[in-house]
């Protein structure tokens, strides 16, 4: 069998999938020595599959770096976290972000974090945040946490038992304090992070349903704490996921 034929089977599904994982927010454009370290795959392979990438479309190599290609874009859109959770969404959060004039977000849970679908941020940028397709911790984040008060006992435990890094000397790390904090937003109507992702940060979040009536993503703004006051934001931000929700079960 040749290489390219080799390249075709599940093992170079796993060798095109280890270079993919090599890009990141960080790690935009890639030299080919660059993406052997970070796949971890031999230089002739890494060379071999990435070019087989270039000519499917999964990947582009302007001026000797490798970024990802346009195709993959195009597939993406076909997704129903962005065809259909984002295009429902996305028309409240422009109008939270309109209100409240900071940055506004939607996230999903995948694994034991947050996948951020979805950022708004106008002309306040907030380079410390994650960028879309960026992935943040479920434990000590606002959109997270307004997730996890409505996941069975299974999801908390394993977000639990992955453990509660601090991220800041606010981080709440104990379980019994995560539970605490997620048993009061079903009544409060949203989640709150206190500067515990970054310090001087903080956000207010709550949750995004289905059509079964099961939660299905979070929103919510973010912004510099002495900007985000959970007593005046919590309310528009409950009234944009209500909103959000039925729109989404419609769809």
């Amino acid at each position: 069998m040749s290489p390219a034929e080799r390249d075709t089977g599940s093992g170079g599904l796993e060798r095109a999938a280890a270079i993919l994982a090599a890009f990141d927010a960080t790690h935009r454009e890639l030299t080919l020595a660059a993406l052997v370290t970070r796949s971890g795959l031999p230089r002739s392979t890494t060379h071999r599959t990435a070019d087989r990438m270039i000519k499917l479309g999964w990947l582009d190599k302007p001026a000797g770096r490798y970024r990802i290609g346009n195709r993959l874009f195009e597939i993406s859109g076909l997704a129903p976290i962005r065809h259909e959770l984002r295009e429902s969404v996305l028309p409240f959060l422009h109008d939270l972000h309109a209100a409240t004039r900071i940055t506004v977000q939607l996230g999903v849970l995948d694994g034991n974090r947050v996948l951020v679908v979805e950022k708004i941020t106008g002309h306040r940028p907030m380079p410390m945040l994650s960028q879309v397709g960026g992935r943040i911790p479920a434990h000590c984040s606002g959109l997270g946490r307004a997730i996890l008060a409505y996941c069975d006992a299974a999801t908390v435990d394993a977000v639990i038992a992955d453990g509660l890094e601090p991220r800041t000397p606010r981080t709440i790390t104990s379980a019994a304090g995560l539970r605490r904090e997620l048993a009061a937003i079903p009544d409060r109507g949203w989640a709150v992070d206190r500067e515990e992702g970054n310090i001087g940060v903080s956000c207010v979040a709550a949750p995004v349903f289905g059509p079964l009536g099961e939660v299905a993503a979070a929103l919510s703004v973010t912004g510099p704490t002495a900007l985000v006051r959970a007593n005046l934001a919590g309310p528009a931000v409950r009234l944009a996921a209500a909103a959000a929700s039925r729109a989404y079960a419609r769809r």
